[in-house]
């Protein structure tokens, strides 16, 4: 019974998935994923903000606008940010992503951290990306080294491979809570296609994590 419990959890999150991939590198059908997701868990939906009151404190800054945001009863429950990137050109792009996934996370929970949040229960943070998979991402990028040796990971490492890198580093490091990498191409991405080169950044892990927080509020 179990078995069949989890395979059914699985396929759900699947078909809910390759839906949201048809709509491309526009982020709207993963949010709103992400919304039925959290509905399904019991929460009103009357706590979700998805198109608008998305603004939250800063402590460097004085608001971020995330992509999603979960607000019950004073509490902060839940901040989402939900980025793509397509082909072919990579280089400048990567850094900017990067760069901002940090800084928000940052950002964030220094604010949480100095009150700005009436205390409480630390707020699940998700960061959810999707890569075009295509040549471009697939190549193998040489590093520079002029003073310093890079860690060895990144000697050689695809775009692809540095995403899944950062993603699971943003993790590991605590910066958020839960990060979900996958990729699409132009072309099978229509029909919903998509793959998930690492199993621990894996959307069913993302989404078992995210309800299992909710969970906690209902």
């Amino acid at each position: 019974k179990a078995q069949r419990e989890k395979q059914k959890k699985r396929g759900v999150a699947d078909a809910g998935l390759r839906g949201a991939v048809t709509g491309g590198a526009q982020m709207d059908g993963f949010i709103d994923l992400f919304t039925k997701i959290i509905v399904d868990a019991d929460m009103d939906e009357g706590y979700i903000f998805r198109k608008r009151q998305l603004e939250l404190p800063g402590f460097f800054r004085p608001t971020k606008e995330w992509d999603l945001v979960v607000v019950k009863d004073g509490h902060f429950i839940t901040a989402v940010e939900a980025k793509s990137q397509v082909g072919p050109s990579f280089g400048n792009n990567f850094n900017n992503r990067t760069e901002e996934a940090m800084g928000s996370a940052l950002d964030l929970w220094t604010a949480f951290r100095e009150g700005a949040f009436n205390g409480g229960v630390q707020p699940f943070l998700g960061y959810f990306f999707m890569l075009d998979d295509c040549d471009a991402s697939n190549r193998p990028v040489r590093v520079r080294e002029p003073h310093f040796k890079v860690f060895q990971e990144f000697v050689g490492a695809s775009y692809m491979k540095r995403y899944e890198l950062f993603c699971r580093k943003l993790v590991l490091e605590r910066h958020y809570t839960s990060a979900s990498f996958i990729t699409s191409d132009s072309e099978t991405g229509l029909l919903g296609s998509y793959k998930e080169p690492a199993s621990d950044l894996s959307f069913l892990i993302f989404a078992k994590s995210l309800i299992s927080h909710v969970g906690a509020f209902i």
